[in-house]
């Protein structure tokens, strides 16, 4: 008992001094972002006059924007395609080709940032030369014309990169959540009648759909964060806020920086908070639907008996 106890005492110190370690950093930033003072480690009194000279600030406000919508629709084309894959990786089997598709899904985990990048940057420039060449010939007697976002850098490419380094991360928390679905109650749907497209939306999908929402968290949270790649692809009037962020912290933190990194806190951390909330309330909901279809399969049982 005594060394359950000692073992039990060194498991909190360790959790608390891990949690100071990660949010000692957060909450000083919080804190600072209500200095008036120019110098950020340099406490004058409190004021927050730092927030309205971000609010003035119009290149972090448009690169906030775009950092917004890029994360959004790169998390959700990395949940399609990373949903996609990490399905057929838990269902499919042993298919021939398995363990390549499985190393080319994973492969952006564990391969350097800066060369998913430089790839990525020689595919687009491949594509916007191939566009270039096509543009204004006659093909099958039609004048093909490219579109802007063929010939030159911007948004479309962001948001293409971003979903494709995320969907590796989605696609292996979908997989590990399908292989613990218990594929008889998608057989016993089928037995009743059910078509396999109407089992996938009503059961399958919303038995996963805490794996697809922390997906969809971890694809933005990386998009809102990611630096290298956007500074390869990106493209004239789509900076990102990392980027911006990045280029002014060289010339000096800025205190609205601080009040920046306050607001994105506060944004994530109420994200994280409203899905963990939804998370549990459809699982509990699951578990309690769960029950009713066991209760009434036990009398169903003993009617017959």
């Amino acid at each position: 008992m005594q060394n359950t106890q000692k073992l039990s005492f060194f498991s909190k110190s360790v959790l608390i001094l891990g949690y100071l370690f990660l949010y000692t950093p957060m909450i000083a930033v919080m804190v600072y972002s209500f200095n008036s003072s120019r110098l950020v480690t340099v406490w004058d009194h409190f004021s927050t006059k730092w927030y309205y000279e971000l609010a003035k600030d119009d290149v972090m406000i448009t690169a906030a924007w775009i950092s917004l919508r890029v994360a959004v629709l790169s998390s959700t084309f990395a949940i399609v395609i990373g949903g996609m894959a990490g399905f057929v990786l838990a269902r499919f089997g042993r298919f021939r080709g398995h363990s390549v598709f499985s190393s080319m899904i994973t492969a952006p985990l564990v391969m350097p940032e800066v060369i998913t990048a430089l790839s990525l940057l020689l595919f687009f420039v491949s594509i916007q030369n191939l566009a270039a060449q096509l543009d204004g010939m006659t093909i099958l007697g039609f004048v093909f014309e490219a579109p802007i976002w063929l010939k030159q850098k911007g948004m479309v490419h962001i948001i293409i990169a971003h979903a494709t380094f995320s969907a590796a991360y989605v696609a292996v928390i979908i997989s590990s959540r399908m292989r613990e679905l218990d594929i008889s109650i998608e057989e016993a749907a089928q037995d009743l009648g059910a078509t396999p497209f109407k089992v996938f939306w009503t059961i399958t999908i919303p038995i996963i759909m805490p794996a697809i929402i922390s997906g969809w968290i971890m694809g933005f949270s990386m998009s809102l964060d990611d630096v290298v790649i956007s500074a390869f692809v990106t493209g004239p009037g789509t900076t990102t806020l990392p980027i911006v962020v990045y280029s002014q912290v060289k010339l000096g933190v800025s205190p609205k920086i601080n009040a920046l990194a306050t607001i994105i806190i506060v944004l994530v951390t109420v994200c994280v908070v409203t899905s963990a909330i939804i998370m549990s309330r459809v699982e509990k909901r699951r578990n309690k639907e769960l029950q009713k279809a066991a209760a009434f399969t036990g009398g169903m049982v003993q009617t017959v008996a």
